[in-house]
Order: structure tokens, then sequence, then C-alpha cells
């Protein structure tokens, strides 16, 4: 809702008004929305994560229990 505070705008100008304001706020893109891949064809997954080794973690790697 508009509310003019000052001046007297006639009908065309609220109209122009009006119109600036609808076509500026909140319009959803024209462009098709992204397509998310498969995890099945997410290349990322075949690279190694970052190994995060805990105290003690040289020594117990190469002994058997």
């Amino acid at each position: 809702m508009l509310r003019v505070v000052r001046g007297t705008p006639d009908d065309a100008e609220l109209a122009a008004l009006t119109a600036v304001l609808a076509a500026a706020g909140g319009s959803k893109p024209t462009g098709e929305p992204k397509q998310r891949r498969s995890r099945w064809a997410d290349r990322a997954a075949l690279l190694r994560r970052p190994l995060h080794p805990g105290p003690g973690a040289w020594r117990a790697s190469g002994m058997p229990r």
C-alpha cells in the first residue's frame, strides 16, 4: 500500500510510481532453475577427503591389535 506524505500527485504520477515499485520488488528470475546433479554423477565424490589423524594414529596404523 502506498501513502502520499507530501504533495498532490495526479493519477498518472501515482500509476507510474506504482508500476516502478511493482517491477523493482520481489520478481522471480525468468531463467530456468538450475537442476541438481545426481549424487551418482557427482565428480566431487571421487576426490579424497582430508585426513585428520588423532593422537597416537601413526603408532596405531602400523601395529595390529
